[in-house]
């Protein structure tokens, strides 16, 4: 294992009922390192977290921590941190009491206690929350309180599970950022679960997407959206242009007709995948006849649904001032730059 890899798990293997939800996956984290695992329900993500964690023995295969083999290491004793979407957060506890739990339980005096509890309190946006109760605070609030208890311990490794997941959206897309300035400030190494793509992008240096047990792609948020690795995490990812082509050359036959492809794309019979920013809109002669189906606002675009006649529908994106009232016929042409070439 590489010197700087804090986490790695080799062949880990869980299985229900005879059945691998987790089916031999190798994966490594390395310190400082911010990896979120992405996937929809059932893939197998929160398995994977719960076995780091101790939470979940291993049927078979190996978890490491810092290069040691973590079997029969009681979670207790991992020096991991956890956090949940539900918080979990000690009712009868005032802030601070549930803040220093993990300090208490790793013996710190009370003074230290204090000290740290009002320096994570501060760290986290919520100075002079000590004394509040939980009950009073609103879900993001909790869900600052539970990552400083998280914290507290300075855990070798901090575990989310689908961390903002309770939280409204426009709360989730500010405090994903203020997570991500924090744990770069700290120099926490984290691993989290989420099914929310848009979390796990602007989270993490590197994302993980899971189906059926297995990693099904690897890689930076930037690689991932621009080459998905094949039709599955392409349309997890909401890409729902993808269809069977034959690539020759610079273009590919396909049921929209010939689309051009980037030079350098393999060959021969593969699944294509055009970006909506890729699908452009033509007078109503030129290109491939479609009729508008649907419109929806994106906030910075309008997402339209294209039928052309015998063809799978198409998702365009389109500027608000440009995009066409539904029942309009358009016509349209493909952008090689934001097409794809799916290796799977």
């Amino acid at each position: 294992m590489p010197p700087n890899m804090l986490l790695s798990l080799a062949d880990a293997t869980v299985r229900f009922g005879g059945c691998p939800v987790l089916d031999a996956v190798d994966l490594g984290v390395a310190e400082h390192e911010i990896v979120c695992v992405l996937g929809p329900s059932g893939s197998g993500k929160s398995t994977l977290l719960r076995a780091v964690a101790g939470l979940q023995p291993l049927d078979s295969g190996r978890v490491l921590l810092d290069g040691r083999d973590q079997t029969g290491v009681p979670a207790h004793k991992r020096g991991v941190g956890l956090m949940f979407q539900d918080h979990q957060l000690f009712p009868q506890r005032d802030v601070a009491g549930n803040v220093a739990f993990g300090l208490r339980m790793h013996g710190a005096s009370k003074g230290r206690q204090k000290d740290q509890v009002g320096e994570l309190l501060d760290l986290v946006g919520l100075p002079g929350a000590a004394r509040r109760a939980v009950a009073g605070l609103s879900g993001g609030e909790q869900q600052r309180v539970a990552l400083a208890r998280a914290l507290a311990p300075r855990p070798r490794l901090l575990m989310l599970d689908e961390p903002l997941g309770q939280l409204d959206r426009s709360l989730r897309e500010r405090l994903v950022v203020e997570l991500r300035e924090l744990f770069g400030a700290l120099g926490t190494t984290v691993l989290a679960v989420t099914h929310d793509q848009g979390e796990a992008f602007a989270l993490a240096d590197r994302v993980v997407v899971m189906r059926d047990g297995r990693i099904a792609q690897s890689g930076t948020p930037l690689e991932v959206w621009q080459r998905p690795a094949d039709e599955f995490v392409a349309r997890f990812l909401g890409f729902d242009n993808v269809v069977s082509a034959t690539v020759a050359g610079e273009a590919a036959d396909t049921p929209w007709g010939k689309v051009p492809v980037p030079e350098d794309a393999p060959q021969g019979t593969r699944t294509l995948l055009v970006r909506p920013a890729g699908v452009r809109l033509l007078p109503a002669e030129e290109g491939l006849r479609c009729t508008v189906a649907a419109r929806t606002f994106r906030g910075t675009h309008v997402a339209v649904q294209l039928q052309p006649e015998g063809a799978p529908r198409l998702e365009a994106a389109v500027a608000l001032r440009e995009a066409p009232e539904v029942g309009e016929t358009v016509g349209v042409e493909f952008d090689a730059a934001e097409t794809v070439v799916l290796d799977g």
